[in-house]
């Protein structure tokens, strides 16, 4: 969803990718009910693959957030001291809203899509902190780096 407003947005220079602090579903395509709740949505997320956050992440990532507290704990876990400070709840860091994105996984379709919901309202919020940031000059520069 990000990706998608980004394009949107100009934000031509932002690399995202996903990926899980646990070993479940590792190279298996999302769940069916995120794939149709996408698709209604005109987002094709079929091709996307389950992988485990790596070690190179961190410094590859300006920004990593993690949908729930939780996670939060598990990424700064594995990072890096360096990299702890660039780790943030996702709706936190979009939106200042210090709520998780629960996993729906265990319940219905209904909870997929109040996930989506809550992601593509975050997605929004941060796309566009990204390009209020990109547009802010650094020392007399413009920079799109966090």
């Amino acid at each position: 969803m990000l990706a998608e407003r980004g394009r949107d947005m100009v934000l031509d220079d932002i690399v995202l990718d996903s990926a899980a602090t646990g070993g479940w579903n590792l190279g298996e395509a999302p769940d069916p009910r995120s794939i149709a709740i996408a698709a209604r949505h005109g987002l094709d997320i079929s091709g996307q693959r389950a992988r485990k956050v790596r070690p190179g992440d961190f410094s590859r990532f300006d920004l990593i957030l993690g949908m729930d507290r939780q996670n939060v704990r598990d990424l700064k876990a594995l990072a890096p001291a360096g990299a702890r400070e660039r780790i943030h709840l996702l709706a936190e860091f979009a939106q200042g809203k210090t709520r998780d994105v629960p996993d729906p996984y265990y319940n219905g379709a209904e909870a997929f899509a109040s996930v989506y919901r809550m992601i593509r309202e975050a997605s929004e919020a941060l796309a566009t902190r990204l390009v209020a940031r990109a547009s802010t000059p650094e020392s007399g520069h413009a920079s799109s780096t966090m």
